[in-house]
C-alpha cells in the first residue's frame, strides 16, 4: 500500500475529488487551507495581503496499483494549469490498522 499525498491549489478541489473518485481511492483525508511555496515554479501561496491565494492538500491510503492511474489524472490536471499549482508524493504504508 501506498499513501498519496496531494498539494493543489484551492480552485482544483473538484477535479482532485473527481480523480480520487475515478481512481476508486475511496479513503482520504482532507487539509482545506495549506500555505507554501513550490520549489520550481508558481506563485507562493501563503494567505497573505501579497499572496492571498491558499492551497489544500489530500492524503490517500491505496494499494500500489491503484497509484499509476491517479498520479496520470492528476499530471494531466496540473499540464492543463501549470500555473496553479499541483504535486504528488507518494511514500510506502508499513503498516495499517
Amino acid at each position: 500500500m501506498k499513501t498519496v499525498f496531494i498539494t493543489y491549489d484551492q480552485a482544483h478541489q473538484e477535479n482532485v475529488i473527481e480523480a480520487l473518485n475515478d481512481s476508486n481511492a475511496r479513503g482520504y483525508t482532507f487539509f482545506e487551507q495549506v500555505g507554501g511555496r513550490g520549489s520550481k515554479t508558481g506563485e507562493p501561496h501563503l494567505g497573505s495581503h501579497a499572496w492571498p491565494s491558499m492551497n489544500s492538500a489530500i492524503f490517500t491510503v491505496v494499494k500500489d496499483e491503484q497509484v499509476a492511474p491517479l498520479l496520470e489524472r492528476l499530471k494531466a490536471l496540473d499540464d492543463e494549469n501549470p500555473m496553479l499549482g499541483l504535486r504528488a508524493f507518494i511514500w510506502n504504508i508499513e503498516q495499517s490498522i
